[in-house]
């Protein structure tokens, strides 16, 4: 355990865990991009029903949502947590006593969503956590503006990789999230998440076991940069892959700048996206129907499992 906590002193006291490489102290109580400090904040660990079919099932998602985010995107639906502040301080004790907890109320998996700034505590408690019994697979849900080497830090704990692919467009990924390196960034993280992962493999019931999936949500407005990104998976991945191509986008924050962001995605775009995933030949996918943008879909940030009981 000494040489993990010197692991997290490291990290905190000069941290580079994300692309931003703000090399902030936050064990001084500094933040960086991420506006976290090396207190670790949690709004949420309950068992999450939405989320792809091989990952929520029927039992649901062990989902820990953390506090903060590197990328902070200006239409983020967890803008809550993930440019504001909301969330409990826990430490990595607790943090594992969470994972064995979701793990007692049946998850199919635990599910770390943006835990980037947050990776060498993980570590420490998914260490914890395996010695008391914790054998659920490990999913990383993140917004895929990852850098390899912090990905190598899961290397052995993550089983699962859930990363977003936004933009192929450096000028958007530079407009709605101040990032014009995330295609150059995005590539390289998924090309170590598939290394680690290698294919997608399920179990018998069809929850996934381990492999990676990319998510991809269409943009009111954007379809040719969807496109685009379908390509470049397609062309770099393949079958090793499965591609969720989702229409739930929701205005959660009026837009002043960006307008078009201030509506929802229409049927039609997304039945232009999903021809052009059919015409590409991409097999291994997910894709939405129904009333998915809506904001009953988006979850409570009220603390549920975070606390003490």
């Amino acid at each position: 355990m000494q040489k993990k906590t010197d692991e997290i002193e490291k990290y905190m006291k000069d941290c580079t865990l994300c692309p931003r490489n703000c090399h902030a102290d936050r064990m001084a109580g500094r933040t960086g991009y991420c506006g976290m400090t090396d207190k670790i904040y949690a709004a949420r660990a309950a068992l999450h029903m939405w989320e792809e079919p091989c990952i929520s099932g029927s039992k649901g998602s062990g989902a820990v949502f953390f506090t903060g985010c590197g990328l902070r995107c200006c239409f983020c639906q967890n803008r809550e947590i993930a440019i504001g502040k909301d969330g409990c301080e826990i430490n990595v004790k607790r943090l594992a006593e969470i994972f064995l907890e979701l793990q007692d109320k049946g998850a199919a998996n635990i599910n770390l969503v943006t835990g980037a700034h947050y990776v060498p505590q993980i570590t420490a408690a998914l260490d914890i956590a395996g010695k008391q019994g914790m054998g659920l697979p490990v999913v990383y849900n993140s917004s895929g503006y990852e850098k390899v080497e912090t990905l190598k830090l899961l290397e052995g704990y993550v089983d699962v990789y859930l990363p977003d692919y936004k933009y192929a467009d450096p000028l958007l990924a530079q407009q709605f999230s101040h990032a014009a390196d995330y295609p150059e960034i995005v590539g390289n993280a998924l090309a170590e998440m598939v290394r680690q992962t290698g294919p997608v493999v399920f179990d018998e019931n069809g929850y996934i076991k381990k492999g990676t999936i990319v998510r991809h949500l269409i943009l009111p407005g954007h379809t040719r940069n969807s496109i685009q990104v379908l390509k470049h998976l397609q062309r770099a991945f393949g079958t090793q892959i499965y591609i969720s191509i989702m229409n739930q986008y929701t205005p959660v924050y009026e837009q002043e700048k960006y307008r078009e962001l201030n509506r929802r995605v229409t049927k039609r775009e997304y039945e232009k996206v999903l021809n052009a995933a059919l015409e590409l030949g991409i097999e291994n996918g997910f894709f939405q129907e129904g009333e998915t943008a809506r904001e009953s879909f988006i979850p409570a940030f009220d603390y549920e499992g975070v606390g003490r009981k």
